[in-house]
């Protein structure tokens, strides 16, 4: 009786869903073989996985933009996520696809991110010899880091998309050979990263007073809006719209919204990312994460057991333990290990 509600979820999919969509029956598989679950599909299965990971939990001390900020309303890299996956789980409802594999991407998209943000990322991939990226960071994560070192076993459709949904300061939609994740649902959680970010990192900026509403080019909001709502609204709208006038090939935006969301990310990088840590703290935070580091790699008894893996360079298992961090336990570890304790006398 029971295996039947999976099966019913499947039919399901293959009768309402797109012909351009995922089918969870359809999956390329694990990497490792698993007897199905007898409720849930493949892609709920790893959704779940992922939500109820170490990794995901310790998103919400992380740093989004600003780094340790005193107000409780800025964004952490949890809430980001959160924001990515209703995002991205709008634009895959309106266009029939598979809403548990973009709500799986979306949830596992940031687990690699380091504490102290990008500045953190950009310190680590500076010192650490093979270098650092986050994404590549959060498939090693899922793949072989996460439950004391085996691995989450997702669908290849989620590890490609959590794989391939960066784009720094690059284009939003590429061919495939250049990073295009191989599913639509992947490629709504590309774009729907951008729109969230450039959203509530602009929300957050003028929150901080970083900026002013003045600030912002006035050709830019006559665009896509002069609220959060409404450019959150004229993006996704748009997104769904041009990716339907060309008949789910692949997910875009028309050329003009495009333009205008691009301008908007360009401002953002020269306004707000470049000055979110100012230049003192960002100082700071690379002393700590590289004194850590090198500090690791003399004492290598300090990193936990379920990082350190057989015939993986000790610099490498290094970098996990830091990427793992949060940003408040990176700043207790710096305390235990380089300042001095107060003396209690007895």
């Amino acid at each position: 009786m029971v295996q039947s509600l999976r099966l019913k979820a499947e039919k399901r999919e293959a009768k309402v869903l797109a012909p351009q969509a995922a089918l969870s029956m359809n999956t390329r598989g694990r990497q490792i073989k698993e007897v199905s679950c007898p409720i849930r599909t493949s892609f709920q299965r790893d959704r779940d996985r992922i939500l109820h990971s170490k990794s995901f939990r310790r998103l919400k001390h992380k740093t989004q933009v600003f780094l340790s900020p005193e107000g409780d309303h800025y964004r952490t890299r949890l809430t980001h996520t959160l924001e990515v996956s209703q995002i991205a789980r709008t634009i895959s409802r309106a266009l029939c696809l598979n809403e548990d594999l973009t709500e799986a991407i979306a949830l596992g998209h940031d687990l690699g991110h380091t504490p102290f943000g990008h500045a953190g990322e950009a310190i680590l991939n500076e010192i650490v010899p093979s270098g650092f990226k986050h994404y590549l960071q959060s498939l090693r994560i899922v793949d072989k880091l996460e439950r004391e070192g085996q691995g989450l076993n997702l669908c290849w459709e989620v590890r490609d998309g959590i794989l391939k949904h960066s784009k720094g300061s690059g284009a939003v939609f590429t061919s495939q050979d250049k990073g295009r994740p191989a599913t639509r649902e992947g490629q709504v959680v590309r774009v729907a990263d951008v729109i969230a970010y450039i959203n509530h990192d602009l929300d957050d900026a003028l929150r901080s007073g970083l900026i002013k509403f003045s600030d912002i080019p006035i050709e830019m909001t006559q665009h896509i809006g002069t609220t959060h709502s409404l450019r959150i609204n004229t993006l996704v709208q748009d997104v769904i719209d041009s990716s339907l006038k060309i008949k789910l090939e692949r997910i875009t935006m028309s050329p003009k919204i495009l333009k205008t969301m691009m301008e908007l990310r360009h401002f953002l990088y020269r306004t707000v990312y470049a000055l979110s840590i100012p230049k003192e703290e960002m100082r700071k935070a690379k002393k700590i994460l590289g004194d850590i580091y090198h500090h690791i790699l003399e004492n290598p008894v300090l990193i936990p057991k379920k990082y350190k893996r057989s015939g993986e360079p000790l610099t490498l298992n290094a970098s996990d333990f830091i990427a793992g961090m949060t940003d408040r336990f990176a700043l207790n570890f710096y305390q235990k290990l380089f300042l001095p304790r107060r003396w209690n006398s007895l």
